[in-house]
């Protein structure tokens, strides 16, 4: 019985806590809703501001607002618009002269008050400085001085006590992804620019080209189709890559040993034979500008360690499976 109750309570405990979940969630899809019903041509306005911008895009906010700008700027920043976050209190305290009269600047506050940001309206107003403002309130402070306002819902908050930033601050994050990837679709910002802003971590090593890892020059073992198994053998093991490319007259890639393919083959007259008499021939090879996804997916499923990378059909690189693993890719 005992049990009983205290299952009874867990289970009342989570009904409860998955019906307040549920409201929230409802509530902030609501909100976002209203966001996507209300988008105007201030929308494209602000974007031409942001755009056009010699300089940086300034992002600014108190409390909450801050913390969501700060993720603005930051996305911003890593998808091809120059950006940064200035704090309001310390631009009263010297931080004003970080903003440039080639800057915009885009600020937030969900009541369009927060007072905290009056010496940086200003500051726009005395230099000419373009100023985007984000608020639930265009007749506010921060509305009245904006060039642009990118008006928020007025659909209260998910909180229960409807007073902590929940609604209002998912809809200006998604307003602030929106500008983004607005950005980025009129920037033409490709793959190739993200992986130059993302060098590291987890999206770096997926972003890479096998050009950026492959080995090239005297670390290609590569030798004639007509050489003999001593060459293929001291050649292979010197270059400690598991395999052996061979190429024709004409310096085309014909075929491939792997030290699999030697154990396969080894009889005691192995060393009489000719390279071309036991190579894989037409091997699978890659392009240089492949992704490392794309090659470590395709040795996975065929289950091989290495591949040559040609160019016009001529062997330029050598790519192996733990040059890939060490990448971090997997």
């Amino acid at each position: 019985m005992v049990v009983n109750f205290i299952d009874n309570e867990v289970s009342s405990k989570f009904l409860s806590d998955k019906n307040c979940a549920i409201r929230t969630i409802d509530m902030e899809i609501e909100t976002i809703v209203k966001l996507r019903d209300g988008l105007d041509e201030s929308l494209s306005q602000a974007l031409d501001l942001m755009q056009n911008a010699k300089g940086r895009i300034i992002i600014t906010g108190m409390g909450k607002s801050g913390h969501i700008g700060k993720k603005i700027a930051a996305s911003l920043a890593s998808t091809g618009s120059p950006s940064f976050f200035v704090h309001p209190a310390e631009a009263s305290h010297g931080d004003l002269g970080m903003i440039t009269e080639n800057d915009v600047v885009l600020a937030i506050s969900n009541s369009g008050e927060s007072k905290e940001l009056l010496d940086i309206l200003n500051y726009c107003k005395r230099f000419g400085i373009p100023l985007i403002s984000i608020t639930k309130n265009p007749k506010s402070s921060l509305g009245r001085a904006g060039d642009i306002v990118l008006k928020l819902p007025d659909n209260g908050e998910a909180c229960p006590l409807g007073l902590a930033p929940t609604s209002s601050t998912t809809a200006t994050l998604v307003l602030g992804d929106i500008l983004t990837t607005g950005l980025i679709e009129r920037r033409g910002f490709t793959k190739e620019d993200f992986n130059a802003r993302h060098p590291g971590g987890k999206l770096g090593s997926i972003l890479q080209r096998v050009s950026d890892l492959m080995h090239v020059g005297d670390e290609i073992p590569l030798l004639s189709e007509n050489s003999d198994m001593q060459k293929v053998l001291i050649e292979m093991t010197s270059k400690r890559l598991g395999c052996v490319g061979f190429v024709d007259e004409k310096g085309e890639l014909t075929g491939m040993l792997t030290d699999g393919d030697l154990r396969r083959c080894l009889t005691s007259k192995i060393l009489e034979e000719k390279a071309v008499n036991l190579m894989t021939k037409n091997p699978m090879t890659i392009s240089k500008d492949a992704m490392v996804a794309e090659v470590l997916k395709i040795m996975h499923d065929k289950k091989i360690t290495n591949m040559f990378v040609v160019e016009n059909s001529k062997p330029i690189g050598v790519i192996h499976i733990h040059d890939l693993l060490n990448s971090g890719v997997a």
